[in-house]
């Protein structure tokens, strides 16, 4: 239930280290996700690439995605609440959840009119295909 935390000496004034503390404070106060990035896997299918990208409690609505030039962007953003109230209408739980998560990715190589999407079961799913390797033709020049 709770964890284990190294012991600090805080009571020294000689070793306070004021960046430590702000280091502290800050990992402590985005520990809880409010700056998490959604976790992604891209897989080179030969063809195409297969990127699926976790994105649970996420509604298909919530979910935008962008091709600006050769970036590819993922936005997500989720808006949750759960009220419980007892029978005078007073607050027993009230829990608020809200999150935006956001990733870009280089899709110079891509042919982006044929990118296709689906969203399932907390998994956006998109299949990239490379574009096609245009090689010069050889031909024989002749000597004036």
């Amino acid at each position: 239930m709770f964890g284990i935390t190294p012991y600090e000496r805080r009571n020294n004034a000689m070793t306070y280290d004021p960046f430590k503390a702000f280091d502290n404070f800050e990992r402590e106060f985005f520990k809880n996700g409010m700056m998490a990035e959604f976790k992604t896997d891209i897989k080179d299918n030969g063809k195409e690439y297969e990127l699926l990208a976790d994105l649970p409690g996420f509604r298909k609505e919530d979910i935008n995605i962008e091709l600006d030039d050769n970036c590819l962007t993922i936005q997500a953003e989720r808006r949750f609440e759960n009220e419980e109230k007892d029978k005078k209408g007073n607050y027993v739980r009230r829990e608020r959840s809200y999150g935006s998560f956001s990733r870009s990715f280089d899709v110079s190589g891509i042919e982006v009119s044929a990118i296709k999407a689906s969203y399932e079961d907390g998994v956006l799913k998109l299949v990239l295909p490379k574009k096609q390797e245009i090689t010069p033709a050889a031909r024989r020049l002749e000597i004036e």
